[in-house]
């Protein structure tokens, strides 16, 4: 069991506020009546075993979490090969670079590409 608490009768959504595809696709959830928890990354720091575990819940190792395309990445920084301890350090400091949003539902999680996603799970 992880940090993080999931439930069958809501989704976690891990999101910046940011985000045009993340406020879609709240808008979206809740247009569909979809119970929410909201986090944003932005305004709640995620601990380091939270940014794991999202990763593993994703199949993905936590580099593949960062968006290295994002504007707060590259105006700060050049695609590197870190240590999974500098990527959560990055990802901390910078939470805008995480890739998002994220949605979890009991067992299920998944990286949310377009808005409609959401309904998926």
């Amino acid at each position: 069991m992880g940090e993080i608490a999931t439930s069958k009768r809501q989704i976690t959504l891990f999101f910046s506020s940011m985000s045009d595809r993340a406020k879609k696709t709240l808008a979206f959830a809740k247009a569909e009546g979809v119970p929410i928890l909201e986090i944003d990354i932005l305004k709640n720091k995620l601990t380091g075993t939270q940014i794991v575990e999202l990763a593993s819940r994703l199949n993905l190792k936590v580099a593949d979490l960062v968006n290295q395309e994002h504007p707060a990445y590259t105006s700060k920084f050049e695609h590197n090969n870190l240590s999974t301890d500098d990527w959560v350090k990055m990802i901390q400091h910078n939470p805008a670079i995480m890739k998002q949003p994220i949605a979890l539902k009991g067992d299920i999680t998944i990286l949310v590409e377009t808005p409609t996603d959401i309904i998926k799970i």
